[in-house]
């Protein structure tokens, strides 16, 4: 397990741009461009997979490997991303959030007041939920949630692929993220008997469109996801075993980027909320020989890293130049650190600094300073930016120069130009 492991940029495309290819995605592009067809290109980070770009993928297939991609991630099999490039196989499960699967509205006005207080009706959540909602109308049993499925379809490449002498197999399951409507019986888990408004999509921002006990209850929904997930990898994992592939196959678990649930008066993924329920993800890597079972790896990680990783412990040659290290050497004890003493992220228009002492968070022009002492303040409720403006600017000043000296400025589109996208994309 790795204790420390980062997102070098956020949220999910910037995440897949950085694992695909084992480089830096952080300081983005200096402008976001409209262009047709790619949903989402306006957003800092966004840009599908170039031509120029050599993906894991294709790395492995080069070498031999038979490879596969699964996933319900809608973001990765949006057109002209790219991200299916190099794989024999791939299979999208559709319907996932704003997925365009289903034209007809299917979902009646009284469900959806089931899910909305009266400060989200109007908003962004209410278009989202007439769409996600009808995506989801025909399911009928547990199997037909988005977790199931995903871990079924790679049951069936398991078993289907068992003469493979070598594979890659990438799952991406897109939860446990919202919206949160796992079978009901996983949310009674953790508030049962609950009778008011079920809210399962947070509005990005402060909480004050739900009551404590709605926000409560939003969190019994996300706790209830996340065990549906749990439940289906665990029934993937069996698989795996009963197939002996314990026996030769690196295992690696992770994720993009974590969800805030109230905390720091958030919900959602906010940029500017750049704090540790969002940042810290979990990294776990599984070798067949069980080198370093059991042992905790108290170094500092990125997702680029895993590129590089996943290359070496395979005995890949990937022949490219990238941003990433191999993290198991750590677990090895090839090289007892790596020199990273602090990791630096960007997510829009915010930047994040952490090391053992201080976490740093800010705009890209070094405004709107937070400054934490983690050591007196490890859940981060004091702003100590101004009575140390020194250390914030030293912090800063680790930012940019971990992004090459300059943080390119991101100018927004024009709001005329962002309305026309929306209508046809979004």
């Amino acid at each position: 397990m790795y204790a420390k492991a980062y997102p070098e940029s956020l949220p999910t495309i910037p995440v897949r741009r950085a694992v695909y290819t084992g480089k830096r995605v952080f300081p983005f592009e200096p402008a976001s461009r409209v262009k047709k067809g790619t949903p989402w290109i306006v957003h800092a980070g966004w840009q599908p997979l170039s031509d120029e770009d050599v993906t894991l993928s294709e790395v492995f297939k080069a070498a031999g490997y038979r490879t596969a991609l699964i996933g319900d991630n809608y973001h990765l099999f949006e057109p002209g991303m790219n991200f299916n490039r190099g794989f024999d196989e791939w299979i999208f499960i559709r319907g996932q959030e704003w997925d365009k699967y289903r034209s007809a509205q299917l979902v009646s006005e009284d469900e959806l007041e089931k899910h909305l207080t009266p400060k989200l009706k109007g908003t962004s959540v209410e278009r989202l939920l007439r769409r996600y909602l009808s995506n989801v109308r025909f399911r009928r049993s547990e199997e037909d949630w988005f977790a199931p499925q995903t871990f079924r379809e790679a049951i069936r490449w398991l078993e289907e692929n068992r003469d493979a002498e070598r594979f890659l197999l990438v799952l991406e399951p897109f939860d446990p993220h919202e919206p949160w409507d796992p079978p009901h019986e996983f949310v009674d888990m953790y508030d049962p008997g609950y009778q008011g408004k079920e809210v399962i999509t947070p509005l990005y921002g402060p909480p004050d469109y739900l009551s404590e006990r709605e926000l409560k209850h939003m969190r019994a929904h996300y706790a209830g996801e996340v065990t549906l997930v749990d439940k289906w990898f665990g029934i993937f994992l069996e698989k795996f075993y009963e197939l002996n592939l314990d026996k030769n196959t690196v295992l690696v678990f992770t994720s993009d980027h974590g969800h805030q649930l109230g905390e720091h008066n958030l919900t959602g993924k906010v940029s500017w909320g750049l704090y540790p329920e969002l940042m810290d993800v979990p990294l776990l890597i599984r070798h067949p020989e069980l080198v370093g079972a059991g042992e905790e790896v108290d170094e500092y990680v990125y997702n680029h890293d895993l590129f590089v990783t996943v290359c070496e412990l395979a005995g890949v040659e990937h022949g490219q130049k990238v941003d990433g290290i191999n993290v198991f050497n750590y677990v090895e004890r090839e090289f007892a650190r790596s020199g990273r003493s602090y990791v630096t992220s960007g997510f829009g228009y915010y930047v994040m600094y952490r090391d053992d002492e201080y976490w740093f968070i800010s705009d890209r022009e070094g405004k709107e300073a937070q400054l934490y002492d983690l050591k007196a303040d490890p859940k981060l409720q004091k702003n100590i930016a101004r009575e140390c403006p020194r250390l914030a600017e030293k912090f800063y000043r680790k930012i940019v120069e971990d992004a090459g000296g300059c943080l390119p400025k991101l100018e927004p589109i024009s709001l005329e130009a962002y309305m026309w996208y929306e209508q046809l994309y979004l």
